[in-house]
């Protein structure tokens, strides 16, 4: 082993206190930035499980008409010959008004969201029947299931109730429809259908005089890594079609694009955090070269020149960031295990979505082991300014 690696270890322990110092600011500087990572990415990445799994799937189709009238049945089954689908379903959207009477007082809401889906395909494809928290999920001509904002704003709905709906049909007639409530839906941070009702899809069809039509297709796969493969297969095999086919990134764009600049900048606070860690290094490096003042004087006096003294206190940057690095990453990674296995959730709402992701976790380690080093530099620098005799004379 070198010497000056030896040395650079000797100095180094036996200021415990300022070893210990410069490895808790690498790693916390590590810590932070995992933490942001598992908060803020897992947040993102939440939002787009959820999404995916209640409304557009891995690959959402549309039609550039507004409804697809190609037979949803031949759409299905073409998907599901693909081995990388799991399920695909067809739904229909549209906006309606809804009132019922309670405590014999008649409430009015309009404007609300409702969806038409067909439950045996929709339960393959969407995790929205799991979110029925209250009763159960459509499989009947006459059932609806109301998301629970909107069964707050009908007074407080619930499993029982009749509720009678307004649609406007393709004719701009109005159509109106009794419903048996059957079924509340709540999901953790909203993402489901918690502001909107879902009754069968060919219910609404009926009422809206759009028999065999469909708003869109969704499409959940057992690889979602597949998504553009299967996308561009299905466009390609289509091409005399106005199929508008996207991915689950494509179709939520605009839902997560200001989230990606978000976690871009979180992200760059935490980086700024590690900067502000290898200042900690260089203040507690000029302290252990004031410290050592007499001990460089003699090593320069019995013949170690310049680049020895320098390459010593490189090393001590090098060890500070090789333990700060370790230590950091190995909290990070804890809280990364804690909050997966724990589904960490914030006042119960979304459960964040937690990944290890190695690359992020080299890069980080990296960055701070590199940053310690350059942190020593000017330390190193300043500890071979030191003229021998002028050192041994300092006490």
């Amino acid at each position: 082993m070198d010497y000056r690696l030896l040395l650079a270890k000797r100095m180094l322990f036996n200021k415990k206190g300022s070893l210990l110092g410069a490895v808790l600011a690498v790693t916390i500087g590590i810590l932070v930035i995992h933490v942001n990572f598992v908060i803020f990415q897992g947040l993102f990445d939440a939002i787009v499980r959820d999404i995916s799994d209640y409304r557009n799937g891995d690959i959402l189709v549309t039609d550039e008409a507004d409804y697809i009238d190609k037979s949803d049945l031949s759409l299905v089954n073409w998907f599901e010959r693909i081995s990388f689908v799991e399920a695909a379903t067809p739904r229909l959207s549209s906006i309606a008004e809804m009132n019922m009477t309670k405590n014999g007082k008649l409430i009015e809401e309009t404007r609300i969201p409702i969806v038409g889906v067909d439950p045996f395909r929709d339960v393959k494809a969407s995790t929205v029947h799991e979110t029925v928290s209250e009763g159960s999920y459509v499989f009947s001509r006459n059932s609806i299931v109301l998301g629970s904002n909107i069964a707050r704003d009908l007074g407080d709905a619930q499993v029982g109730d009749s509720v009678k709906v307004l649609v406007v049909d393709r004719w701009g007639q109005d159509k109106i429809k009794r419903f048996t409530v059957t079924g509340i839906a709540k999901s953790p941070g909203g993402q489901g259908f918690d502001y909107t009702a879902v009754i069968h899809i060919d219910t609404l069809r009926d009422m809206m005089s759009r028999t065999g039509d469909t708003s869109s297709l969704m499409v959940k796969l057992k690889d979602p890594s597949k998504a553009l493969e299967v996308k561009n297969f299905f466009l390609t095999s289509f091409p005399n079609d106005d199929f508008i086919a996207e991915t689950i990134e494509e179709s939520a764009e605009e839902q997560l694009a200001g989230f990606r600049s978000g976690i871009a900048m979180i992200n760059m606070i935490g980086y700024f955090g590690m900067m502000s860690s290898a200042f900690a290094i260089v203040t507690i490096q000029m302290m252990l070269v004031n410290g050592k003042t007499k001990e460089i004087g003699v090593m320069r006096s019995i013949g170690a020149k310049r680049k020895d003294i320098l390459i010593i206190f490189i090393f001590q940057g090098m060890i500070i960031g090789a333990i700060g690095a370790g230590v950091g990453t190995a909290a990070g990674l804890g809280y990364t295990v804690y909050a997966k296995e724990t589904k960490m959730s914030f006042n119960n709402s979304l459960p964040l979505e937690v990944t290890y992701n190695w690359a992020k976790i080299s890069q980080t380690a990296l960055t701070s082991f590199v940053l310690a080093i350059i942190a020593s530099l000017y330390p190193s620098y300043r500890a071979t300014k030191l003229l021998p005799v002028e050192a041994m004379r300092t006490v």
